[in-house]
């Protein structure tokens, strides 16, 4: 329990103290996913980033877009696209936005991150629930995943099976920490081929949507990139698979066995 918060509140109150380069990731990386569920293929994914101007300033702007496809969209349509743009020297988020559309329910949300103007605090403005003050170094869904790429998974090595680290993010207008339990590294079979993998069970609530704490796990390739490959939702119905499919623009050759 102790190593568990004290890696907690390292990573909440010290998100500077590793260096600003960034040697995971960079802008141009474009990676595509598929969803199946079984035998079905029911959508895809695609997480991209690029440099991009957000009031003047140069930013790295991600866009996670995920849609139905096929029968399963006209049975129920979705498309949800998720936005975040980032300082590129700290990392953090400038701007995330939550553009959603599943069925009939629609939700546009815009959340403007101000890390500067208090030293003890960030101050958040969303366009729905208007202004809250949250601890420093918060992020949102998108750039939580690449600050853990780049500031967590190369020390790997320092990181015992059972440990949880803890980010803080402001999720659907809401504070939502983001737990990631080490579980252990293994080779995976993905679209692509077989990776190398470290596997991290972030921790979920049990008995609304998951059987257990582990309803989701996340594979993130063990080489340089660190990238997602793989994501497997555990729920009452079944198991829905994110499963790795191109990608383009990586920093570094991604290790692979074709297949």
């Amino acid at each position: 329990m102790k190593k568990i918060l004290l890696i907690t509140v390292v990573l909440i109150l010290f998100p500077f103290s590793a260096s600003t380069q960034v040697s995971a990731y960079k802008p141009g990386e474009k990676v595509r996913y598929t969803i199946h569920y079984g035998f079905i293929t029911g959508g895809e994914a695609t997480l991209e980033l690029n440099n991009d101007t957000l009031s003047g300033k140069h930013v790295w702007h991600s866009r996670l877009t995920g849609k139905t496809l096929g029968f399963v969209d006209l049975l129920f349509r979705v498309l949800d696209i998720y936005e975040s743009y980032m300082d590129p020297v700290t990392e953090l988020p400038v701007r995330s936005i939550r553009n959603i559309s599943e069925g009939n329910y629609k939700r546009y949300n815009v959340v403007d991150f101000d890390h500067k103007t208090r030293s003890d605090s960030a101050i958040l403005t969303s366009d729905i629930s208007g202004v809250h003050v949250t601890e420093p170094g918060i992020h949102d869904i998108i750039s939580c995943f690449y600050w853990f790429r780049n500031h967590v998974l190369p020390h790997i090595d320092t990181i015992k099976k059972g440990d949880v680290i803890t980010i803080m993010t402001w999720f659907t207008d809401e504070l939502y920490p983001i737990r990631m339990r080490y579980v252990e590294t293994e080779e995976v079979k993905t679209r692509a081929g077989r990776i190398k993998c470290h596997k991290f069970n972030p921790v979920t609530e049990k008995g609304r949507l998951f059987k257990t704490e582990e309803g989701v796990s996340f594979w993130f390739s063990s080489d340089e990139n660190f990238l997602p490959v793989k994501i497997r939702f555990d729920i009452f119905v079944g198991a829905f698979i994110v499963d790795l499919e191109s990608y383009e623009g990586l920093k570094y050759p991604l290790e692979i066995k074709k297949k």
